[in-house]
């Protein structure tokens, strides 16, 4: 992977990141051995960009331990704000509590990216003043090299592009062969403002799995119109003889708009899989038949946050 610059920042990333969310154990217990293994995985693979948060488990504390004797190899990339329990404090006070323990349990003395995390489960005013205030001022105090805030809703995305000088925004799953509206709603006006738009959750968390079955059985967050629309593309790449996998990681990574896609997972055969879909020429009949299974725009979101913030 050939890495490209993180809009003005002047650092670089690869297509595709590393996220730390089952790193951290937040989707099931992780043996110690098996993350750090996948922490090498990536860097052996190129990776450039390592993403984690404070709202992953033990993610930073492990990490941090993964990386020692590494860290100048590699970005390291973590939010404040979104806390374990739900708990939200986007206050000067917080973040700045939440960035000294992060330093720690990394193991570092500066972060590369610093994110506020999830920003519309709150009311956007005083996160887009007092907090982003805040960011500014430990980008100065040498904390950190560039600044963002992360979510789902492209609403709260708009506003952080156009009412701070952010460097990066962090959207999840609006580049997916289920929505593409991470381009199609925030490509133009980040290019304007100079910010890098970073992509998540490349296969709608599990949907644009073979998993789908059973997350449809058991239920998932987004609405039924989403799930629907992910089982009759699963049906498509499986008649074709195709991963949905592999087309979603394919899709995301080279052509969501975004600068990197993380890639949440510690299965390294799965990362291998990520890394190689970021070159691999895309089938592009099989796409046109997957996207053609696309949910109606209107029905495709999935409501998380504050509704004012949708």
């Amino acid at each position: 992977m050939t890495p490209t610059p993180l809009g003005s920042t002047g650092l670089e990333v690869t297509p595709v990141s590393f996220g730390t969310a089952p790193l951290g154990q937040l989707f099931g217990p992780v043996p110690e051995e098996v993350g750090a293994a996948a922490v090498d995985e990536a860097i052996d693979l190129g990776i450039t960009f390592f993403d984690t948060s404070p709202y992953y488990g033990d993610a930073e504390e492990r990490l941090g331990r993964a990386l020692r004797g590494k860290r100048d190899r590699v970005l390291v990339g973590t939010k404040a704000g979104r806390n374990p329990g739900e708990h939200f404090d986007f206050s000067p006070r917080a973040i700045r509590a939440s960035v000294d323990r992060s330093l720690r349990l990394l193991g570092t003395d500066h972060l590369d990216v610093l994110q506020l995390h999830d920003i519309e489960f709150v009311d956007l005013d005083p996160v887009l003043t007092e907090g982003y205030t805040t960011l500014l001022e430990l980008r100065d105090e040498g904390k950190c090299r560039a600044i963002g805030m992360t979510g789902y809703s492209i609403a709260a995305a708009r506003r952080v592009i156009t009412e701070t000088d952010c460097d990066v925004v962090l959207n999840f799953a609006h580049g997916t062969l289920l929505d593409n509206s991470l381009e199609d709603e925030l490509g133009a006006v980040a290019r304007e403002n100079g910010v890098a738009l970073m992509n998540a959750a490349a296969v709608a968390l599990g949907l644009l799995t073979p998993a789908v079955h059973r997350l449809a059985a058991e239920g998932h967050m987004a609405p039924a119109a989403v799930v629907d629309a992910a089982l009759r593309m699963n049906a498509v790449c499986e008649a074709a003889g195709a991963s949905i996998s592999f087309l979603a990681n394919q899709y995301a990574i080279q052509r969501s708009g975004a600068v990197t896609t993380v890639v949440g997972t510690t299965n390294r055969a799965h990362l291998r899989e990520a890394v190689e879909a970021a070159d691999a020429p895309i089938d592009e009949e099989l796409l046109a038949a997957v996207l053609a299974e696309r949910p109606d725009p209107a029905a495709a979101q999935w409501g998380l946050g504050l509704p004012q913030n949708s």
